[in-house]
């Protein structure tokens, strides 16, 4: 969550790949998920930004963040075997040829053995891999080309002692079986005064979900939930880079084919009626989709240094994108984004900097493929999302390896996503690992995210190195109504710190810490979730009052012990890993359910007799999330 946007908001590039997924068991439509695929061993340098993007990357309006790759080892074969807890994992890299280097891994979880020691219901495992290669053609040429995959397992089982909490789970979460992969080649060639990049790129991505109510597993007739989704995107990037005296520029254009499937049935909530009479209908979302469309975009960026110093340094950049998925996409004219940045040397070690661009996003192919009863696509007539920039701060440079900045930020948002079903807007969507889409909106949203960012960064210099980020903000979107209201994002703030030292000797410490405020959430709507529990296995909310409940603040610290034992042609990393080290409680927005027998054989009910399909006489409760989970993990690395 970056100042105060929905995580879809980011972009994230590795080499100069647009890579889309980066976690496993992402939210489809949005991004996010609870564990990273890429490799951080591969990971030379990140850069993110959050504010002034230059005109080179499109789709993004929160963060654009780059990870550059290390190139093999062009001397010899090496690699290392990790292990731990939850997961196992082997590296290798080396030179395939003369002028050719490689990385390779494989990752593969057992959390599902974990879990299922620990008796949770939930049994979720993944596999990952990754790969790079950099080819030297000739010393004007290189090729890189690069792969990332992803395949994920979650499936829910029941567990050798029952309670009511492992019963919501039993009866509220689906089958999930899921993969991904992006692959792609870079060619960079150098050129007088310049270079010129050309990036040609694949992603895939596959999910199915099922979920039934409980005790009628295969039976279509109590389906809850099933998905068969794809996308397939292919794209083509080529830029031009040069630098003339005092100015820097670029230009360049991008392509993109893309596909989308989907075959839906969702059970959102069944009928409510009181003394016979029909209060809401039933709400059950099903369609057919198959679409085929182009993006495309172009852009021009240009930066020049003033002064006999060059104290003062001016950027200025202007982009524009299309599509056939939408209406009107091919205007063109609807898309412009200009966007400029000044930066002012007020000392030698003190930077003062400011900002201002506009920024366009697509909307998710969930909502662009999703048809209506009659097959036709109702949100073919939206328009690209737009957010308006407004930064300014100070950065601090007291030497190479030390880094403070202080920034305020306002970031004004239109053409949001509203839902047409229920009247609010897409950004209160997101916090868990479903889909967002998939329903009829209009782009009449609103929004605005504003407060201010102090973050400290002490790179490797000696025995410590650390980063410290903590924002302020305020995060408010509209819906049907017109009227602001607080996003699920709005933390209010967030906090973390990331710290390691070497203790000497070839011991390490790492420590992780983070904080957040309470975040918003919206309360059950009785009368819905008691018709439709059974049908659908959980509360139904009431958007009346739309995020006007508050969570407790959050905190959690993680810490890492290392000992590395060197020998000659191998050395040894041995950990312990203790996440939650505080036993600091979850949470969570509270559940919604029916309460149970003393013994969780059944439901209780008020007139003792068995629970009505209409939950009539049930007894209904809100379930807490309060056990704190302490993870301790001992592993260990072989390298070679």
């Amino acid at each position: 969550i970056i100042r105060g946007g929905a995580p879809n908001e980011n972009v994230y590039y590795l080499d100069g790949i647009e890579v889309p997924v980066i976690n496993h068991f992402p939210t489809q439509g949005s991004a996010g998920g609870p564990a990273g695929i890429l490799n951080v061993s591969f990971i030379e340098d990140v850069t993110l930004s959050s504010s002034a993007f230059q005109a080179r990357y499109d789709n993004a309006l929160s963060s654009v963040l780059q990870f550059r790759q290390r190139e093999g080892n062009a001397e010899r074969i090496q690699g290392n075997l990790r292990t731990s807890g939850t997961e196992v994992a082997a590296t290798l890299e080396g030179p395939l040829t003369k002028n050719t280097t490689f990385l390779a891994s494989a990752r593969r979880s057992y959390l599902q053995v974990l879990f299922k020691l620990i008796d949770l219901p939930i049994r979720p495992d993944f596999y990952d891999f990754q790969f790079k290669t950099t080819t030297k053609i000739s010393p004007k040429t290189t090729l890189t080309t690069l792969g990332l995959g992803a395949i994920d397992h979650f499936e829910i089982v029941p567990p050798k002692k029952s309670s009511p909490s492992k019963e919501f789970i039993l009866r509220n979460n689906p089958t999930i079986n899921q993969w991904n992969y992006t692959v792609g080649l870079n060619l960079r060639r150098l050129v007088e005064n310049g270079y010129l990049n050309l990036a040609l790129s694949r992603t895939q991505q596959y999910a199915a979900a099922d979920q039934f109510q409980y005790g009628y597993t295969g039976q279509e007739a109590y389906r809850k939930l099933g998905a068969r989704t794809h996308e397939t995107e292919n794209k083509l990037r080529a830029d031009v880079n040069k630098r003339l005296g005092r100015w820097q520029y670029s230009y360049g254009v991008v392509g993109q084919l893309v596909h989308y499937d989907n075959n839906l049935t969702n059970r959102i909530r069944a009928e409510v009626r009181e003394a016979g009479a029909l209060v809401s209908p039933a709400v059950t979302v099903r369609f057919v989709t198959d679409l085929d469309f182009v993006r495309y975009g172009a852009f021009a960026q240009a930066t020049r240094t003033f002064g006999a110093d060059s104290r003062l340094t001016v950027s200025a950049g202007l982009r524009t994108d299309g599509t056939s998925a939408l209406t009107e996409g091919y205007r063109l004219d609807r898309t412009l984004s200009p966007r400029g940045s000044v930066s002012y040397a007020l000392r030698p070690t003190l930077n003062l900097n400011a900002s201002i661009g506009r920024y366009y996003k697509i909307p998710p192919s969930t909502l662009l493929g999703f048809r209506d009863e009659a097959g036709n696509r109702p949100n073919a007539s939206n328009r690209y999302i737009r957010a308006d920039h407004y930064v300014a701060g100070l950065e601090y440079l007291p030497d190479a390896a030390t880094r403070f900045t202080l920034e305020g930020f306002y970031k004004k948002y239109n053409n949001y996503p509203v839902s047409v079903r229920d009247g609010i807007s897409l950004a209160n969507l997101g916090g868990d690992f479903n889909a967002i889409g998939n329903e009829a909106v209009t782009s009449t949203g609103r929004g605005r995210a504003y407060g201010a960012e102090a973050f400290f960064q002490q790179k490797l210099s000696g025995k410590l190195f650390a980063i410290v980020s903590l924002t302020a903000f305020r995060s408010e979107f509209t819906g049907r109504d017109g009227i602001y209201k607080p996003t699920a994002w709005d933390t209010r703030f967030l906090g973390s710190a990331l710290l390691g030292y070497q203790l000497g000797r070839q011991w390490e410490l790492g420590a992780k810490y983070r904080v957040g405020g309470g975040g918003p959430y919206t309360p059950y709507d009785e009368a819905a979730s008691r018709a439709s529990y059974q049908a659908v296995g959980q509360g139904i909310l009431d958007y009346s009052q739309l995020n006007t409940q508050r969570l407790r603040p959050f905190q959690q610290l993680d810490l890492r012990l290392d000992k590395k034992i060197s020998l000659r042609r191998l050395s040894f990393d041995f950990y312990l890993d203790v996440q939650n080290a505080l036993l600091a409680k979850p949470v969570s927005v509270p559940t919604y359910t029916f309460e149970r027998l003393a013994d969780n054989s059944g439901y209780a009910t008020t007139d003792g007799q068995p629970l009505r399909p209409d939950g009539r006489n049930a007894v209904p409760i809100l379930l807490p999330d309060s056990d704190a989970l302490v993870v301790p993990t001992v592993g260990f690395i072989v390298e070679f």
